[in-house]
């Protein structure tokens, strides 16, 4: 006698506001209480943070490009846009418009802290150091095994953030581009979804 095939697994029910907000917050709180648990058990200490134009305006064009790429690989690559909206419908579908800013500045600051200003330099400021900093930050979006090219994408965005952040010496370049990335990925995710319903 043969076996009935698996059921799938019900759908997950959606999050509300209040727990994507929670969410992100107790996860930025979480990296930051790493970062500074690293910091003091590791004398490497933490990457500068320099308050510069010229960095910021850096940091800025560069989410603007980490953006613009992902849009273009949204619109290329099938699997990827599976993935992407999977997780952004997770993350974004509850949001009120003002909750952008939140979603921006929370891991585009605890993210950067940990992974790039006190990871980076404990394994160092060189190819190890960007390739271990990258795939932990690509681990951290893994929200499934289906979702591995959204992992495959978060990691080659850790190389390109631990790559500015080792050439300028700056945190705040990656966490200007970190958060820039963000919010135009939200907006545009957010105005997409809008022009579906309506």
């Amino acid at each position: 006698m043969t076996q009935p095939p698996p059921r799938p697994a019900p759908p997950l029910d959606p999050l509300t506001r209040m727990q994507v907000l929670a969410a992100m917050g107790v996860t930025a709180v979480v990296l930051l209480l790493i970062a500074k648990a690293w910091l003091y058990f590791d004398s490497a200490g933490l990457l500068p943070f320099r308050l510069s134009l010229a960095d910021g305006l850096l940091g800025a064009g560069l989410g603007l490009a980490i953006a613009a790429t992902s849009g273009l690989i949204y619109r290329l690559w099938p699997a990827y846009r599976k993935s992407a909206d999977t997780y952004l419908t997770i993350v974004l579908q509850p949001l009120q418009w003002p909750d952008l800013i939140w979603l921006g500045l929370l891991p585009g600051m605890s993210e950067e802290l940990l992974f790039r200003g006190v990871m980076l330099p404990a394994i160092g400021l060189n190819g190890l150091g960007i390739a271990v900093s990258a795939a932990s930050f690509g681990a951290l979006h893994m929200s499934g095994l289906q979702q591995w090219t959204y992992v495959v994408w978060a990691t080659a965005i850790g190389l390109v953030l631990a790559t500015a952040a080792v050439l300028t010496g700056n945190l705040l370049v990656p966490i200007v581009a970190h958060t820039v990335t963000n919010l135009v990925s939200g907006v545009v995710w957010k105005l997409r979804q809008e022009r579906t319903v309506a």
